[in-house]
């Protein structure tokens, strides 16, 4: 039998990641509604459903196909849906600032207190706020103490490592903002290349 080829194996994990995107929309819906019982219930039950051997056979596809395949289709899928940006691309904008991007660090305050920020980066946590972008405009002024950013300014998230960037930016697009835009590379790259922070 032929080796899966690298499109066949993204596919694969596109796949993957839409049964378990689903399945936690689900979860959420529930617990929303106050459903705990039956959440605990569905998660009792979920072990032997299809999504975990769809990401078994995914990775048996990733491994044939080469270690390129799984890089290759995830900066196809954030491209897709952030602009990305780098080390390079923030010190541009920090020297000649533009009203209509906004940076967004998602890291939690405390992380902030100890490595500063991105000069000019606002302060929206991920992890302890998550709602924030589901929340009114006066909502969210009174809880961080700056208004709420446009839907038509652009805004750049970055965090410690890239991951919780990522989240904040699909929360973000769930809410309604379209112009978005990640620094994969985050504060570890930014310290890295001694960018300059603001306290």
């Amino acid at each position: 039998m032929a080796a899966p080829t690298a499109p066949r194996a993204a596919a694969a994990l596109a796949r993957t990641a839409a049964a378990v995107a689903l399945r936690s929309r689900a979860m959420t819906t529930m617990a929303r509604r106050g459903g705990h019982a039956a959440l605990r219930r569905q998660e009792r039950s979920a072990a032997p459903t299809a999504w975990p051997r769809a990401a078994r056979d995914c990775r048996r596809s990733l491994v044939a196909a080469g270690p390129g395949c799984m890089r290759a289709y995830s900066q196809q899928q954030q491209a897709a849906e952030s602009k990305i940006w780098d080390f390079e691309g923030l010190q541009k904008l920090i020297s000649n600032p533009d009203s209509k991007v906004v940076i967004v660090d998602a890291r939690e305050p405390a992380e902030l207190e100890a490595t500063g920020r991105i000069p000019g980066a606002i302060n929206i946590p991920i992890k302890s706020a998550p709602d924030s972008f589901h929340i009114g405009e006066e909502e969210f002024e009174d809880k961080f103490g700056f208004p709420r950013p446009s839907q038509d300014q652009e805004l750049v998230f970055y965090c410690k490592a890239g991951v919780r960037s990522r989240a904040a930016a699909g929360l973000a697009r769930q809410s309604g903002w379209k112009n978005l835009g990640e620094y994969p590379g985050s504060w570890v790259d930014w310290e890295s290349h001694g960018g300059k922070t603001q306290k």
